[in-house]
C-alpha cells in the first residue's frame, strides 16, 4: 500500500508535466517549511521532547486532485535506526456548496531506516498506510483515518494480541480568526487502537486508545511566515507515561501527558 501511494503521487506528478498545456487543469504547487521545539503527532512526541526540522511540497488542481510530500527529522528513541519521516499522499476532493466541501484520500508515513530489529527485536518497518476522508465546513474540518497496514508496527511480535491493521483516528479541527494577524487553533481526536497489549503494563494498562487535544495561536508575520504556538493533551496516561526508549530500556519518558510546542512556519 505505501508503494501504492507512492506510485500515485509519482505517476499523477509525471501526467501533469507531459500532457497538452490545452488539456491540464490549472495546478498550483507550494512549498513549506517549519522549525519547532517539539514534533507532536496525535498528542505523542515523535522526538522525545526535542526539537524539529520539517517541510513539504503540495500540488493542488482545479479539478479536485491534490498531492504531496513532506518530511520531520524524528528520534531514533521511538523509531530504532531512523532519522526522518517522509509522508507521501494524494487525494480528491470537492467543493458541495460556498461553505462545505469533501475529501477522501490515501496518506503513507515512510521511516527510511528505521526498523526494530536496530533494537534488537524481529525484524519489522514502522511504515504506516491510511485511507482518510473529510468533511469540511468553513474553517473546521471533521477527519477519519483508517489504518490500512500495522499501525507504526504494532503487532503481536511487540507483544499485542493481534496486529493493527484497522486503527481508527477521528479528529475535529479548525481555527477562529480574530483580526488579519491573530487567529485561534482548536483540535481534538480520538485514537482507537484495534488491539491491546497480551500482558499488562506495570501500571495496569492494556489499551493503547488514547484522545488529544490542542489548543492554540497564530500570529502571522507576513504574508511567507507564521508563528504558532500551541498546548497539547494526551489521555491514557497509565500506558504512555513511562514509554521506554528503543534505545534503552532504563530510559523512559512521557510521550503524551501535558505538553506544547513554538513552531516557525515558512510557505511560498
Amino acid at each position: 500500500m505505501i508503494k501504492y501511494i507512492a506510485t500515485i503521487v509519482v505517476a499523477s506528478l509525471i501526467a501533469i508535466s507531459t500532457a497538452d498545456a490545452d488539456t491540464t487543469p490549472a495546478t498550483t504547487v507550494t512549498g513549506n517549511v517549519e522549525l519547532t521545539t517539539d514534533y507532536i503527532f496525535r498528542g505523542l512526541t515523535q522526538t522525545w521532547g526535542k526539537p524539529a526540522v520539517q517541510g513539504g511540497a503540495d500540488l493542488s488542481m482545479t479539478n479536485g486532485f491534490a498531492a504531496g510530500v513532506w518530511g520531520s527529522s524524528i528520534s531514533e528513541h521511538s523509531f530504532p535506526g531512523g532519522s526522518m519521516e517522509l509522508d507521501l499522499y494524494a487525494s480528491f476532493g470537492q467543493s458541495i456548496n460556498d461553505d462545505w466541501s469533501w475529501r477522501a484520500g490515501l496518506y503513507g508515513y515512510l521511516y527510511p531506516g528505521a526498523n526494530l530489529d536496530h533494537a534488537g527485536l524481529p525484524s519489522r518497518s514502522l511504515n504506516t498506510a491510511e485511507a482518510n476522508i473529510a468533511l469540511s465546513w468553513k474553517l473546521w474540518t471533521l477527519k477519519y483515518n483508517y489504518a490500512l497496514t500495522d499501525y507504526f508496527g504494532v503487532d503481536r511480535e511487540q507483544g499485542y494480541r493481534d496486529n493493527s491493521k484497522g486503527t481508527q483516528y477521528l479528529m475535529l479541527e479548525g481555527s477562529y480568526p480574530l483580526d488579519k494577524q491573530w487567529s485561534l487553533t482548536l483540535h481534538a481526536g480520538y485514537t482507537d487502537y484495534s488491539t491491546e497489549l497480551a500482558i499488562p503494563t506495570a501500571t495496569g494498562a492494556r489499551d493503547p486508545s488514547y484522545a488529544d487535544f490542542g489548543l492554540g495561536a497564530k500570529y502571522a508575520i507576513n504574508e511567507h511566515w507564521t508563528v504558532v504556538g500551541v498546548v497539547t493533551h494526551a489521555t491514557n496516561d497509565r500506558f504512555y507515561r513511562n514509554t521506554a526508549s528503543f534505545q534503552n530500556a532504563n530510559d523512559t519518558m512521557n510521550v503524551g501527558g501535558t505538553g506544547g510546542f513554538l513552531q516557525l512556519q515558512g510557505s511560498f
